[in-house]
């Protein structure tokens, strides 16, 4: 993360409630914990002066081109590799056309993605690979991208490298270069580099490194066909650029360098395809993935010892750990490359992003700030989302009643007009609220906001157990609990990547967002926004509580540190606030076109059949919207139904929180996906009253019940309301996060303990929401 000898480091500022420390080093933004920040030593700047950094000794340069021992042919396979937030996932859709989320945080990119497209007759196989510092073994990311490097060998390694933070990034080029693969660098973000005054002579470094380097700005598209071009170049060996070179690391280095590679070719399992200089490295820096990987090798006893009598041989000269010791030549190599080829204009003045920072993570003003952006974003969901939201309901309505028209009385038209229009109407309608609620979203994610939210709440999280980056999975988890779950692969400690996992689902979903606006509309019509910030807010309370406790019974790990670097504010652009909104109206509209359709499908066949009426109901209370014989008749056949005997079977484990059978069977129908519970009760809750069409929200506030005790009074009252909420809220959100956590964890058990524990909580609080609330409205 830069935090090397030598290195002049700033403090920045302190996080709310004593938290994380903000410092700038190498130009980049980095948060610690105190604690953590203690065991790194800091000099004054006249000590500084006495330290002596280790020699830069050059390349070491075979004057060779690097030529591709197979025959060429006319597919070519690229791998995006570079550090989080530089801009490989827009350059990835620019080259690609495809329309992958951005967000200005780390951890966006949690897999690989992969496009095709033609260019100068090549066809193109990308991939954008997760961000990474470095290709050290030590989180998931490193390992996976270095995985895929050595086992898919791809054509070309394009290094994207963003140009405001040269020194940090070509970190990671260095060892590319160890690996002696065939690279181009992607210059990207150029123009900020030259608006800030910078020179960068960047052919000249090109030449240096062996690597051509294009400068480009992926946002606006601008030098992408140029990247095309030269990429085919290096892939054709048509560069002069390109040779291959090795960085020296110094005489001693270099000593146990070559001392280990001339044993680990003795043998050779793997070193065809991988360099034996990158081998030798990662030994000399006890990388246990390396070691894991030689153990095939024959001579691996006589390898190991030869590893550790050097590392023991370069410690004692250095004085300092083996891997330090190469680590600070990378940057001495670096160092010296950029010394000769590029200028930044010093300024005094604070950056832009730092003025920002002292309101948005302001110690006493940081987390009243973070509430208020939230609030507003649930205000904006209801109050702008409440005009679009009553035209799709009109549009319904319209097209509903000139269907009825045009068919006759019979199965077909109950199936058109109070399954499909009825149970994917409902659905629909809320898709103005999903789409403001990712405007805000995205807007927070790709400006850098949401970076600062988890340096902000990393003191309240850690309190619970929790790790702060743990904050950015479970903000994500607003729109969909799958990539949440998925993105939690950035938490480098195995336990807190299980316990951020088994929390992550009581924070509230898109798919959870039509039920909570559906009830609020209909009982809480005066605060709407208020309410949906406590339901949120109620959901991540939940999940602390729920760290805390599986901190102190099952999880009892050893705390690992909270780093976070912390990237420049960057204005959103339009495009890609559209592409993040549009994907997710196309997913939901996706979803109403398939599993709710199908289940929609499915409700009203078990609500049709079976079409014949028991002579004698006289025990079995009805439920419905007035008191006419013809809607008798129609709520008692549903009543008698398959869904209705279903509801009814569960119906007393759902009674003591107050829910009919109706809603009983919803909560069922909801377990594939949260959106059917609205499209389910559409279904069910469509009884017309005086042939009149209304809307689903005014139905649930008029049901009421027309025998037994609670003859007359409302079905779902405020209690009821309330404690219907707090279930949805926290019973597990669908089948799918279930697979997802049972493939990330590797172990059904954490898949079914998820169902059973979050079922549990939700019955125990809806209980309790729905005692104390009767008792206060008494």
């Amino acid at each position: 993360m830069g935090f090397v000898k030598g290195k002049e480091v700033t403090v920045i500022k302190n996080a709310p409630f004593n938290g994380p420390i903000e410092y700038k080093i190498l130009d980049y933004n980095i948060t610690l914990r105190r604690t953590e920040a203690n065991l790194i030593e800091v000099v004054s700047q006249d000590e500084a002066h006495t330290f002596v950094a280790q020699n830069f000794e050059g390349v070491i340069d075979y004057e060779n081109l690097k030529i591709s021992a197979k025959e060429k042919e006319r597919t070519l396979n690229i791998a995006l590799v570079g550090n989080p937030n530089c801009g490989k996932t827009t350059l990835f859709n620019f080259l690609s056309g495809s329309k992958e989320h951005v967000g200005n945080y780390s951890g966006v990119t949690i897999d690989a993605k992969k496009a095709t497209f033609t260019n100068n007759g090549y066809l193109f196989n990308i991939f954008d690979l997760p961000g990474t510092y470095s290709l050290t073994a030590y989180s998931p990311e490193e390992i996976y991208v270095r995985n895929f490097i050595m086992d898919e060998t791809p054509d070309i390694v394009i290094n994207v490298i963003d140009s405001s933070n040269l020194e940090r990034n070509l970190f990671l080029t260095t060892q590319l270069i160890d690996m002696d693969i065939k690279v181009v660098i992607a210059l990207n973000m150029y123009d900020e580099l030259l608006r800030n005054g910078g020179k960068f002579d960047y052919r000249s470094l090109g030449k240096l490194i062996g690597i051509p380097i294009i400068p480009l700005v992926s946002s606006k598209g601008k030098g992408i066909q140029e990247l095309i071009e030269k990429t085919i170049e290096v892939y054709e060996d048509q560069d002069p650029i390109v040779r291959h070179i090795h960085i020296n690391y110094g005489i001693e280095l270099e000593k146990s360098i070559q001392s280990l590679r001339k044993k680990i070719k003795l043998e050779k399992p793997i070193t065809d395809t991988i360099s034996s200089r990158f081998l030798s490295i990662k030994l000399l820096e006890r990388d246990k993935q390396t070691i894991e990987s030689l153990t095939s090798y024959p001579n691996f006893a006589e390898i190991e010892k030869a590893a550790q009598s050097e590392i023991k041989r370069i410690e004692s000269i250095y004085n300092e750990d083996s891997e330090t010791v190469i680590t600070d030549a990378k940057y001495g190599f670096i160092s010296g490359a950029l010394q000769e080829t590029y200028k930044q204009r010093r300024k005094n003045t604070a950056k832009t992003s730092e003025k920002i920072d002292k309101i948005l993570t302001n110690n006493i003003l940081g987390f009243p700030i973070f509430i208020l952006s939230i609030s507003l974003a649930f205000f904006a969901t209801f109050k702008i989302g409440a005009i679009p939201m009553h035209w799709i309901e009109n549009l319904i309505a319209f097209i509903s009643q000139h269907i009825s028209e045009l068919l006759p009385n019979g199965m077909l038209k109950d199936l058109i007009i109070h399954g499909i229009i009825d149970g994917t109407g409902s659905v629909l309608v809320f898709l103005p609220n999903i789409l403001i609620l990712f405007l805000f979203l995205s807007f927070m994610e790709d400006s850098g906001y949401m970076a600062r939210a988890a340096f902000i709440m990393d003191k309240i999280m850690h309190r619970f157990g929790l790790h702060g980056r743990s904050f950015i999975p479970m903000v994500m988890g607003f729109g969909c609990n799958v990539p949440a779950i998925m993105a939690t692969r950035t938490l480098r400690s195995p336990s807190d990547r299980l316990l951020t996992m088994l929390i992550i689902p009581f924070m509230s979903c898109s798919a959870r967002l039509p039920v909570y606006v559906l009830f609020i509309t209909a009982f809480f019509p005066q605060n709407p926004a208020l309410v949906l910030s406590v339901i949120y807010f109620s959901g991540i309370l939940i999940a602390f509580l729920t760290a805390q406790l599986l901190n102190r019974t099952i999880f009892k790990s050893k705390e690992t540190p909270f780093v976070l670097e912390l990237p420049p504010y960057r204005l959103p652009t339009v495009k890609n606030i559209l592409i993040h909104m549009w994907d997710k109206a196309r997913q939901y509209l996706q979803k109403i076109g398939g599993v709710i359709l199908i289940g929609v499908i499915i409700i009203w066949a078990l609500g049709y059949f079976p079409r014949e009426i028991p002579s004698d109901n006289s025990n079995i209370p009805e439920i419905v919207a007035n008191q006419s014989s013809q809607v008798k008749s129609q709520s008692q056949r549903l009543q008698d139904s398959y869904l209705g005997q279903l509801g009814q079977f569960i119906q007393p484990v759902m009674s003591p929180l107050g829910f009919d059978w109706k809603m009983s069977v919803s909560l069922l129908a909801g377990l594939p996906a949260k959106e059917i519970i609205v499209s389910t009760m559409g279904v069910l809750y469509q009884v017309e009253q005086d042939h009149k069409n209304v809307g689903l929200s005014a139905k649930l506030t008029q049901e009421e019940y027309i025998s037994g005790e609670k003859k007359g009074e409302k079905v779902i009252s405020i209690p009821v309301a309330l404690a219907f909420i707090a279930f949805v809220l926290i019973y597990f959100p669908c089948l799918g996060v279930i697979a997802t956590i049972r493939s990330e964890s590797g172990k059904i058990k954490w898949a079914l303990f998820t169902v059973v524990y979050t079922t549990s909580v939700a019955w125990i609080i809806s209980f309790l929401v729905f005692r104390v609330s009767t008792y206060i409205l008494m």
